[in-house]
């Protein structure tokens, strides 16, 4: 599944990064704890998550995320986004909650990582 694909399986708005939304997205992990984030996360994984704060970007970039979605209509503030964009980061945002995201996109086949 690509990233644009998410996009469009979410009714997702993209944030930044457009042009990086052919990238392949193979697992996938949906929390609101950044520890979680990044006790659990592989590389390469799509994050789902309601925070909008700083250091939900740092810790995408630490584990190498390959992409934030942010659920529940909610949206970083414009120097995270700007973070973002100039770090690689492609972010969306859907009105959509956590829950149906997952489900939407395990149908779609996408799923969590192996432990």
């Amino acid at each position: 599944m690509l990233l644009k694909d998410v996009a469009l399986a979410l009714d997702a708005e993209i944030l930044c990064c457009e042009e990086l939304l052919d990238r392949e997205v193979k697992t996938c992990f949906a929390c609101d704890m950044v520890s979680e984030m990044l006790l659990h996360v592989q590389s390469n994984t799509l994050l789902i998550t309601s925070l909008t704060n700083a250091h939900v970007l740092h810790a995408a970039l630490v584990m190498d995320a390959l992409a934030v979605v942010f659920v529940g209509g909610k949206r970083p503030d414009n120097t995270v986004i700007k973070n973002a964009e100039h770090s690689g980061l492609p972010l969306m945002t859907t009105k959509k909650h956590i829950f149906e995201c997952c489900g939407l996109l395990y149908k779609e086949g996408l799923r969590g990582y192996e432990h």
